[in-house]
């Protein structure tokens, strides 16, 4: 696997000077839960990185409920974190990776190759008694250069298209029932997107919770083709991210995230919205 690590992986490279580790812990709804439990014990030397605050803009009328941050904010955000240009940073969470590869996406977006999620996560790491620290690091300011990647993105507009006329593959990363619009937690309309096909984010691993292989990812994908335009998109940009890094390691080239999500699509009204499972059910091999 080119981007995941494993949690001995880490352990082995924690004190290495250009290694950052990112704690990316963060409960939906509950906004102060994941910093608290960043304050309550972490790997020694994690930086704390929240969802909302350092890993989103302010929500607006459009953009969805996560909007991506400005690079340039970002960028700074990065270098006061300690974050150069010629780091490694490893990224963990308690959430099966999903926030921590919105961290993953977000620096590879800025144009930084050297970024990994940590596989199974902090509580796997404190079962295994790996050690934990409640010390906050003092971390010295670095700089950060952002070279924008626009080809990761993909707009409204872009998911507007592929769902009109198949220009790309849509994948939405939502568990089944939201995806059919038979519950929805969150957003204000259930569904999808018309066209999408369904690949719950989580089926990126496997029953032990950890990362499956690159063959695994090849099958679950195999109806897709490898050079495919193929936009992903979830909620809120956060839970797709971990499927575009499984697309990535099973070999696909040319994978978008659409970041706003779902709920940007709904902040159109005129965008239409799907319900039920067709799509599911033709092109499900998970």
């Amino acid at each position: 696997m080119k981007n995941i690590v494993s949690m001995r992986w880490l352990l082995a490279r924690m004190y290495e000077p250009d290694v950052v580790i990112a704690d990316c812990r963060f409960l939906l709804g509950q906004p102060d839960a994941g910093r608290q439990a960043y304050e309550a014990g972490h790997i020694p030397g994690a930086v704390y990185l929240d969802l909302e605050q350092d890993l989103s803009s302010p929500v607006s009328a459009h953009g969805g409920r996560h909007p991506l941050p400005d690079p340039t904010e970002l960028a700074k955000r990065f270098s006061k974190a300690g974050i150069g240009s010629n780091a490694r940073i490893v990224a963990y969470d308690d959430q099966g990776g999903m926030n921590a590869s919105r961290l993953w996406w977000l620096l590879r977006y800025l144009g930084h190759e050297q970024v990994y999620v940590m596989d199974e996560g902090f509580s796997a790491w404190q079962n295994a008694k790996f050690p934990v620290t409640t010390d906050v690091p003092v971390r010295i300011p670095s700089t950060f250069e952002a070279i924008v990647q626009p080809h990761m993105l993909a707009s409204v507009q872009d998911a507007q298209h592929a769902s009109a006329n198949s220009s790309a593959v849509l994948i939405d990363s939502r568990d089944a029932r939201r995806y059919a619009g038979l519950e929805e937690p969150i957003d204000a309309k259930a569904g999808h997107i018309p066209g999408a096909v369904n690949y719950f984010w989580k089926d990126v691993l496997g029953a032990d919770g950890r990362w499956s292989g690159v063959e695994a990812l090849e099958e679950r994908f195999v109806k897709l083709g490898k050079d495919d335009a193929i936009i992903v998109y979830c909620g809120s940009g956060v839970s797709a991210c971990p499927n575009v890094i499984a697309l990535e390691e099973a070999g696909f080239s040319n994978v978008k995230l659409y970041s706003g999500s779902w709920s940007d699509w709904i902040s159109y009204e005129e965008n239409p919205v799907a319900t039920g499972n067709a799509e599911a059910n033709k092109n499900k091999n998970v």
